[in-house]
Parts: structure tokens; C-alpha cells; sequence
């Protein structure tokens, strides 16, 4: 289990790093904008495939950065089955894999460069990652400066599921991803990831991962708008697909076909979530959906 307590992180007044420096009563003393992320606690079990939702700038990927270790909180602690990520534990990195947005082309073979890299991570399975490769119609034996970016985000998705870490953290993993291909992911996660791992996607492209993220984490800038299932999403908030008006619409928007408007769901009827209209109406009406969620 990841457990994230007041977790504060700041990059300083000038935008750099000078801030780890600050000792903690003068990190405390900081105004609270100039906070990436302040106050965020929340706990991430076993068997679960989180989104990380935002918009830009509010610190998904400073979340994720924190998680793995690349980053050491200012406030708060990360504890991670009884590890602090930044102390960069081996133990503790050779379970745990960060796939970053950005990925950089090796001159090598994708094959070698799993060879290569892989023997870090002890669970780590060559024939798992060229099976993955084929799953994502990417020759293992192209080398990773010739390939494309859609190709060399393809390799760098197979070699983070052969890890076969317990804990994996994807930064956006669909970018860059043609329509094939990018159910050709969803495929991959769900069948080459551990029954006991923690997954954590951050993703401005909901739409990619709608069926396949369950909870749905949405950030704002220093505060957690929504940490809730599908089910509790449903449970407190009907996805009304109709034509009919609705005066008591927290969000309405026209879809093809007709219209869509998310209300609070009085009756206990069931309906599907709609990941993108979720989003819009947890962002114009915040104080409201935390109020519901946290009850």
C-alpha cells in the first residue's frame, strides 16, 4: 500500500530547487502558492489502477516523481510498505518502475536495451517483453534510434510491464499512441500487470483509459477534487444521456447524438460514468463535489 500523508512539495520562489534546502520552519512558513502541491493525503491499494487526472501545471507529474524517489518531499511523508522512496532503497527501486513522458532513443537494438537494463529489476522477464513488443507490433530487433516516437513509447511501455514490478507509475502514457495502438495498451495493462500491483497513469487523455482506470483521482492545484470508484462515482452522481432538460444539471454539454448532463443522482438509478464530463463537472463545481465525496 502507498501511504501519502500532508504530502507539500515546492520548487521555490525562482522556479529551481533551492527550496530543499529551506529548513522545515521556513518551509512552513512559505505562502502557500508558491506550493506545487500542499496538504495531499490519500492512501493507493493493492489491486488498483488509478487515474491521476488535471489539468497542466497542478503537479501530476511532480506526484509521480515524488513516488518513485526522484523527488524528496518538502512537507508530509510517502510510505510506501514501510520504504521512503527518496532513500532510493534497492530493495525498494527493483519493485517500482517509472515511465516517464519523455523517452530517449538508445543507440541499440530494442532487444538489447532490454537485456541490457532489465537485469536492475529482479522479476524482470526478456520473453515477457518481445511477447508485449508483438501485442504492440513493434520489432524487438529495430534499433530504438530508427524507430519512431509512437514505436519508441511502444518499447518503453513493453520494458516497464516485463519489469513486473508491484508498483508502476505512468506518466502519460498514451501520447504519441495511434488509435490501434492505443487499445493495444489497454490490452497489455490489464493482462501483464501483477493481481497485487498498484498502478498509477497520469493522462490528460481520458477517453484512452476510461475502461481500464478505476479509482479516479483528480488533482488541483494543491487539493484532491475527487479520490472515488466508478461505482462510488455512480452512486452520487447520475450520467443522464437524454434529451431532456435538466434545470438541476451540475454540467450539461452536447455529445453526438444528443446531449449529456451529470446531476446528482437522487434516485439511486445507475448509469455509466463519463470520464471527460466527470472532470468538467468536478471543475465547476469543486467545493460541492468534495463536499459529496468526503462525507
Amino acid at each position: 500500500m502507498i501511504q501519502i500523508k500532508e504530502l507539500g512539495f515546492t520548487y521555490g520562489e525562482t522556479g529551481g530547487l533551492g527550496s530543499i534546502s529551506l529548513s522545515k520552519e521556513k518551509k512552513h512558513m512559505l505562502p502557500a502558492e508558491k506550493y506545487v502541491l500542499r496538504n495531499i493525503t490519500m492512501d493507493l491499494e493493492e489491486g488498483r489502477i488509478y487515474g491521476l487526472l488535471g489539468e497542466n501545471g497542478v503537479g501530476k507529474t511532480t506526484m509521480l516523481t515524488l513516488l518513485c524517489g526522484l523527488k524528496k518531499p518538502q512537507l508530509g511523508s510517502i510510505n510506501i510498505d514501510g520504504h521512503d522512496p527518496y532513500k532510493r532503497e534497492p530493495s525498494f527501486l527493483s519493485d517500482q518502475y517509472y515511465l516517464s513522458d519523455e523517452v530517449a532513443p538508445m543507440n541499440m537494438k530494442a532487444i538489447d536495451y532490454a537485456r541490457n537494463y532489465g537485469k536492475f529489476w529482479e522479476r524482470f522477464d526478456i520473453e515477457k517483453f518481445t511477447e508485449i513488443m508483438q501485442v504492440l507490433e513493434t520489432d524487438p530487433e529495430q534499433k530504438m534510434t530508427k524507430m519512431s516516437f509512437g514505436q519508441l513509447k511502444k518499447t518503453y511501455i513493453s520494458f516497464a510491464l516485463a519489469c513486473s514490478t508491484k508498483y508502476l507509475f505512468m506518466d502519460e502514457p498514451t501520447n504519441g499512441l495511434d488509435i490501434p495502438s492505443k487499445a493495444q495498451f489497454r490490452k497489455a495493462v490489464t493482462k501483464y500487470t501483477r493481481e497485487d500491483s498498484v498502478i498509477l497513469i497520469s493522462t490528460h487523455q481520458v477517453r484512452d483509459l476510461e475502461n481500464i482506470i478505476d479509482p479516479i483521482i483528480i488533482l488541483d492545484r494543491q487539493d484532491i477534487l475527487l479520490n472515488a470508484t466508478v461505482e462510488e462515482i455512480a452512486e452520487k452522481l447520475y450520467f443522464d444521456y437524454s434529451n431532456e432538460k435538466a434545470d438541476d444539471a451540475l454540467y450539461s454539454e452536447m455529445i453526438p447524438g444528443g446531449s449529456i448532463k451529470v446531476c446528482l443522482n437522487q434516485s439511486g438509478e445507475e448509469s455509466k460514468v463519463n470520464l471527460e464530463a466527470l472532470f468538467n463537472t468536478v471543475h465547476q463545481n469543486k467545493e460541492l463535489i468534495k463536499g459529496i465525496f468526503n462525507k
